[in-house]
């Protein structure tokens, strides 16, 4: 099925829903072969736009992706319909249902990350992370202007390195059919540093809010932090204190950069007041960013 840059009209009464996030609805063709995604009516349709058209290449340059198969709209909302994968659970969900299973997930989450950070982006297709996160501190005030100084500052060191980015890695965007394992949700697709991959990862395993972890990933903070432990070991490819510990010291600078930027696409506003208190503890707590 070919994609081209018009959203198609679609009747709702040919899908079934059948999730749920924070910014779309998901519902399921009764044909069993697609799934579509309605972002919320206030989600701007550019945005959508280059989300699709970012998972469209991600899956043309071969990462193990659905179909991304063209942009929709019922009247009001807009979207993007994808291949429905038969049989599919999230990563996080095995882990919800099989609790004893948390080890063999995390390692197999920990060699898909692997493998897409060993993948070179197309710089010709692809964004900078580096850059749109400069871009987004640079044009909008989401943030008082001494964070945003100091994140400039931060950024400005970042290396802009050549190598794919999910733009959104945790175990809810990682899914299998028991046979096949699947990206999903790569309307971030991009390149960069790992490092922002990894720090929302990192984030989300040290989540306070426990309510709203267990509505993400149906998963217990203590099961989130096991799983992180697990996982960041075997993508390092060391159990070596010292070197976890290195490798996990920038993590909260990366996060305290990310996270504003992926609130202000996805809501067009400021990160919650008592959330950006724990944005600007993990900015204080590190050296960089500072004068």
């Amino acid at each position: 099925m070919g994609a081209n840059n018009d959203f198609q009209k679609i009747d709702l009464n040919d899908y079934i829903q059948t999730g749920e996030g924070g910014t779309a609805l998901a519902y399921t063709h009764r044909n069993g072969k697609s799934l579509a995604k309605l972002y919320n009516p206030d989600f701007d349709a550019n945005t959508i736009k280059n989300e699709f058209w970012a998972s469209r290449t991600a899956f043309e340059l071969g990462i193990s992706t659905p179909e991304p198969f063209r942009l929709i709209t019922e009247g009001k909302r807009f979207g993007g319909e994808y291949e429905l994968i038969q049989g599919k659970r999230s990563f996080s969900r095995i882990i919800s249902q099989e609790p004893e299973r948390l080890e063999e997930i995390s390692l197999e989450f920990a060699r898909m990350a692997r493998e897409l950070h060993a993948t070179k982006a197309d710089t010709s297709r692809l964004k900078s992370y580096k850059q749109m996160i400069t871009q987004f501190y640079s044009e909008k005030d989401f943030v008082p202007e001494d964070y945003r100084n100091r994140i400039l500052k931060f950024l400005d060191k970042v290396p802009d390195t050549e190598t794919c980015l999910h733009g959104d890695l945790q175990i809810g965007n990682a899914i299998t059919d028991g046979k096949r394992t699947f990206w999903i949700d790569l309307g971030g697709f991009g390149y960069g540093a790992p490092e922002w991959d990894l720090a929302l990862m990192w984030n989300l395993a040290h989540m306070p809010d426990a309510d709203k972890l267990d509505f993400l990933f149906h998963l217990p903070s203590e099961t989130m932090k096991a799983h992180w432990n697990i996982f960041f070991t075997a993508y390092l490819g060391t159990n070596d204190p010292q070197c976890i510990e290195e490798a996990t010291r920038r993590l909260p600078l990366f996060a305290a950069a990310k996270i504003p930027y992926m609130f202000g696409i996805a809501f067009h506003k400021n990160v919650p007041e008592e959330f950006f208190a724990l944005l600007t503890q993990m900015l204080d707590q590190s050296d960089t960013g500072k004068e």
